[in-house]
Formats: C-alpha cells, sequence, structure tokens
C-alpha cells in the first residue's frame, strides 16, 4: 500500500511517524508539500519523499490523505479530480463535509477524519465517518491508518463530526488551557516557573491515568478529593460560584456551532 499525503504540516508528520513505527517503510509513503524548506526536514526526519507537484505524488498512491487547511482543500480538491484513478481518499480538514468533497473530486471514494494534536505522540483521538459508498475493507484499511496515532471512533452520522472537532479535536488547547491557569496559580503562590510548570503536568498527568484506570466516574472521584469544609471544596465553591462548569460546556457547544459553520461556508462559497 502507497500513501500520498497532500500537505506536510504537524498533522501528516504525526501520521507518518505513527505508520512508520507500525510496520510501513518510508518507501511507501510520499508528501506533496509546496513549502519546499519542509522537504529536507520530513526526508531528513521520516525519509520520506517529498515534492511539490501533485502528480509527482499521486500517480503511484492508493491512499490520499488531505492534510491541508479547510480554507485550501477546495483548490487542492480541483486540482487533484484530473488525477485520480480510483485511490481512497481520507481528509482531515475541520468542516468540510464529504458531499462537498465529492463534488470537488468526481469520487465518493472519501472518509473524512478529525485526529488531535496528541497524534504526534501516539495518543490521539480520531473521529472517523465514512458514506455509505465507502465499503468495510475500505473502512477497516483507514482505521489501520489511523490507529497508528492512537484510538479511533466510527460514527455513522456525519454531522456528529463537528461534535468530534470541537470536543476530541479542539480539546487538547482546552486542557493546555487549564494546566496553564494551575501553572499561574503556583507561580503566583511563590514557586518559580519549572516547579510551577512540573506541578502542574504532573498532577493532571496523575489524576488523568487513576481516572483513566478507575471504575468510578470522574465526578465521583473529585467527592474523593474534597472534604467538607477543606481546601479543594473552597477552591470548587469559587468555581461553582463563577459557573466555570457551565462556561467551559458553553465554549465547546460554541466550537461545534463553528465547525458547522466552517461546513456551510466553504461548501457554499465554491458553489
Amino acid at each position: 500500500m502507497k500513501i500520498c499525503f497532500i500537505g506536510g504540516g504537524n498533522m501528516a508528520a504525526a501520521l507518518i511517524g505513527g505508520l512508520l513505527k507500525r510496520s510501513f517503510v518510508a518507501e511507501q509513503l510520499c508528501v506533496v508539500e509546496t513549502n519546499k524548506s519542509r522537504h529536507a526536514t520530513l526526508h531528513s526526519e521520516f525519509g520520506v519523499r517529498a515534492v511539490a507537484e501533485l502528480q509527482a505524488g499521486v500517480i503511484e498512491s492508493d491512499i490520499i490523505l488531505l492534510a491541508v487547511k479547510p480554507q485550501q482543500l477546495h483548490e487542492v480538491a480541483t486540482s487533484l479530480a484530473p488525477l485520480l484513478t480510483g485511490q481512497l481518499l481520507i481528509s482531515i480538514a475541520a468542516g468540510v463535509r464529504t458531499t462537498d468533497i465529492a463534488s470537488w473530486l468526481g469520487s465518493q471514494n472519501i472518509v473524512r477524519a478529525m485526529p488531535n494534536m496528541s497524534a504526534l505522540i501516539q495518543s490521539g483521538v480520531t473521529g472517523l465517518y465514512a458514506p455509505p459508498a465507502v465499503g468495510q475493507t475500505q473502512r477497516d484499511t483507514v482505521d489501520g491508518i489511523l490507529a497508528a496515532v492512537g484510538k479511533t471512533l466510527w460514527l455513522k452520522d456525519e454531522a456528529m463530526m463537528d461534535a468530534i472537532t470541537a470536543v476530541s479535536g479542539s480539546g487538547p488547547a482546552y486542557v493546555f488551557y487549564f494546566i496553564e491557569a494551575l501553572q499561574q496559580a503556583a507561580c503566583e503562590l511563590g514557586f518559580d516557573k519549572e516547579t510551577a510548570r512540573r506541578l502542574a503536568l504532573d498532577t493532571f498527568s496523575g489524576a488523568i491515568k487513576l481516572a483513566d484506570t478507575s471504575d468510578e466516574d470522574v465526578s465521583t472521584l473529585r467527592t474523593h478529593v474534597t472534604s467538607k469544609n477543606g481546601t479543594t471544596e473552597r477552591a470548587l465553591l469559587s468555581m461553582e460560584s463563577e459557573k466555570i462548569k457551565l462556561h467551559i460546556v458553553a465554549a465547546i457547544k460554541a466550537a461545534a456551532t463553528r465547525a458547522k459553520e466552517m461546513g456551510d461556508e466553504l461548501g457554499d462559497a465554491t458553489c
């Protein structure tokens, strides 16, 4: 199997690195990247061939993975369409729907994927959707590719891709935001910057491991840490008084709304 990546950014690099750790060899992978300064980086880091022209990368591939920004996808797809010879396509562009991609490419052979940043260390989670035209064998192939960088979750309704984008696709940023706050509080309480960073990261990492290995719900685990009239209760009451949880939920819903808007905008803009 040969895979051609259109776009050689961070997510493409994460997928390439994961595949090379999963029995793929560099000769099976190719990257089409217009930024020629990335060519040497991709080759030195992974040993893969990087080219600037679509035709040079696409012709011999079995699978084409579209790893460009959503705003670039229409232009790339229309340039790619005349070169297709039945390849399976995977798009990781947020918001852009399979119906629009299919109309640009002239092919229904498309799977949408939404990996997240943790794919960089093979610990990501990827939401996947395929229209009925994509068979089970092809779905299994896509699953194998994305499983190289973490866990996968198949969706029956493409509309849920907006929710995946908001929850897990953007999710690492929310986690980093909370870690930033924990670090800032530690610094303001007297710790130096590096100690504050270490305290925040280790606390977060330990809590995640505990939640992942426990049979108890996270809300129950939270109560175990929260003694009556104690320090944790004081902190949580402060958060509740500011409706922090409600604001977080509203923010994630706003991200889902934006994902849907992007699909509407990017689809309509090319009609």
